[in-house]
């Protein structure tokens, strides 16, 4: 965790750092895992276990401000968001980029915003703008190959890092279209200049994926995210050659679960009694937040006896000030 919020810190690296721990972390032949968060806090607390990235996730962020995950959200909104996290964080961070909120020229504000504001890298998927969710509806249409592949150069051209990872996000299996028409855009994405791609399904088992990625041969690095087929064992994965496993939406969707349970059990009880010593103390809050950084800045920077001096509040004279 960061010791100084406005100093020189690890987390305010120059972002290129960042931006090669993720691109070392997706081409490893270890299996490197993300998890999802939506926030600041929800960004420390994945750092704080040991997760090689952050995802950004679309539908989490959308969530957390009270909007659908069908581009309601706008690329603004994402990235103060974005910001927030990276300003509290050390580790690198994959944004969801959604469809990029428009065509090549909303891609290039968007990456360029992301890239001065601490991101290492984005995920722009294949499907047309405004996008729906994956698993919600069957109505999916996908980009035109060649548009995407604009999307996915302007990217490319317009981070500031010559290192920040452009991930190119596949959704033929989510919309229907089938292996061939989803390898078939891996192989011009990638040649468009997606540094790995990441396949997507809505299956409950794990074939679509194994398919595809047997098939792709490890031309370049595969990503994948297993909301639907996570009692798949990730040795499969592993002895399959996958890069990356992005663990989507899974803090929002805990906390959403927590805060429910708790409202209902303090409206019932009329008391927080009962569920006092199973939540946070605010000591732990204190410490994840680093408010002993603070205590420490104030005898650094506070005087010793800090009241005011009382002719600090009195006039100069009469008339002196409006």
């Amino acid at each position: 965790m960061k010791t100084d919020p406005y100093g020189p810190t690890t987390a305010s690296l120059p972002l290129r750092t960042k931006s090669q721990t993720l691109r070392s972390a997706i081409q490893s032949e270890e299996l490197a895992f993300l998890m999802e968060a939506h926030d600041a806090l929800s960004a420390l607390i994945v750092e704080r276990n040991g997760f090689s990235g952050i995802w950004a996730s679309g539908l989490s962020i959308s969530t957390a401000l009270g909007l659908r995950d069908a581009n309601e959200a706008s690329w603004s909104q994402v990235v103060d968001v974005v910001e927030r996290m990276a300003d509290s964080t050390s580790i690198p961070i994959l944004v969801d980029g959604d469809s990029g909120f428009g065509n090549f020229n909303n891609v290039r504000l968007l990456v360029r915003k992301l890239s001065h504001r601490g991101a290492a890298g984005i995920c722009l998927e294949d499907k047309q703008f405004p996008k729906m969710n994956s698993f919600v509806g069957d109505r999916h249409p996908l980009a035109g190959v060649e548009e995407f592949c604009g999307r996915l150069r302007a990217a490319r051209d317009s981070a500031g890092d010559d290192d920040f990872v452009v991930v190119a996000r596949i959704e033929a299996l989510i919309a229907g279209h089938g292996l061939q028409e989803a390898l078939d855009r891996a192989h011009r994405y990638g040649d468009a200049g997606a540094d790995a791609i990441l396949i997507h399904s809505r299956l409950s088992d794990a074939s679509e994926i194994l398919g595809f990625v047997e098939a792709w041969d490890n031309k370049r690095p595969v990503v994948i995210v297993p909301t639907t087929y996570y009692r798949t064992p990730m040795q499969r994965f592993r002895s399959a050659g996958v890069s990356a496993v992005i663990w989507g939406n899974h803090n929002m969707r805990a906390a959403a679960a927590a805060m429910q349970l708790l409202c209902e059990r303090v409206r019932r009880d009329e008391s927080v009694a009962d569920v006092e010593g199973e939540i946070a103390t605010l000591k732990e809050i204190f410490e994840l937040l680093d408010y002993a950084e603070l205590s420490s800045a104030e005898r650094t920077y506070l005087p010793i006896h800090p009241e005011q001096d009382v002719t600090e509040a009195l006039p100069l004279r009469a008339g002196a000030a409006d």
